[in-house]
């Protein structure tokens, strides 16, 4: 029964890797962008609900809501600004991310401080299945990001504005040559995948006290989902968090949680080593 916990245990890590993921498909998997601000995108998302929920005594989905609007506004900033003069430059993208990171850790500790900030869960209470145990809170974060993932894949394949922005993801060029405004595009693009990525942190800002630094290790985990399941690849996002959920949960268990990242680290490399282009290629024409 600790096992079957721990497998149960793992699905719920692997629905929150899929939902710190999701923003970083879009302006990685698909934008092609090298974002090392990811994290910080999260740690303003949870802020924003830390305000809307401690300060401003709001609802919690009100938080979501506000957390996609605030980091989406970021986002298109830091395209309009930084990034769109950028494009094909993978060094000096990493570079100007890293510090737009190191600024808006700066900008937080202003206004918050360093202490640690607490966020009340919205959902108390656990489910039993004989001696099963799963927080409502976890199934709640599942389901969500499942129907993120759903809409995303809705707008990404199912709509005209996906439509440009594979098109454009693809072959640039071509798509000036079309009549396509790819500047409008890549805004949106960006600006949609740092929402979404603001978003995950507002549903994940419970799970842990809300701190300046809180994005590093999001970051960190959310680029080997990624590259572990195939750069821009949604059922590669959904792969990539499935393992690295259960691996993780189940060699904590066996091997403690320092061995257990040790041994995760080492299976990426070798995956990426015999598939460089991660578990599910991405199909191009």
């Amino acid at each position: 029964m600790n096992i079957a916990q721990q497998i149960v245990d793992g699905v719920s890590v692997a629905g929150t890797l899929l939902l710190m993921t999701l923003g970083l498909a879009i302006t990685f998997g698909v934008m092609k962008i090298i974002n090392l601000a990811h994290g910080e995108l999260i740690m303003v998302g949870a802020y924003t609900t830390y305000v809307v929920t401690s300060q401003w005594h709001l609802p919690f989905a009100v938080s979501v809501v506000c957390a996609f609007a605030v980091t989406a506004l970021i986002g298109a900033l830091m395209e309009w600004l930084v990034i769109r003069r950028l494009y094909g430059r993978p060094m000096e993208t990493l570079l100007a991310t890293f510090g737009i990171s190191i600024l808006l850790q700066q900008i937080v500790r202003l206004i918050f401080g360093a202490t640690n900030k607490p966020i009340e869960s919205p959902i108390s209470g656990t489910l039993a299945i004989g001696e099963i145990v799963i927080p409502y809170l976890r199934l709640f974060m599942i389901a969500f990001a499942l129907a993120l993932l759903a809409v995303t894949a809705l707008i990404l394949y199912k709509t005209k504005f996906g439509m440009l922005v594979r098109t454009v993801s693809q072959n640039r060029k071509m798509s000036e040559c079309l009549g396509i405004n790819t500047t409008r595009i890549d805004l949106l693009t960006f600006a949609w995948g740092a929402g979404l990525t603001g978003t995950a942190g507002a549903v994940l800002s419970p799970l842990r006290n809300v701190a300046p630094t809180m994005g590093v290790d999001y970051m960190i985990d959310s680029f080997m989902t990624i590259v572990l399941g195939g750069v821009g690849s949604l059922p590669g996002t959904i792969a990539g968090s499935a393992i690295m959920g259960e691996a993780s949960q189940l060699l904590t268990y066996f091997g403690g949680e320092t061995g257990a990242k040790i041994i995760v680290f080492l299976i990426v490399i070798v995956l990426i080593r015999f598939k460089p282009e991660g578990l599910i290629k991405m199909e191009s024409r």
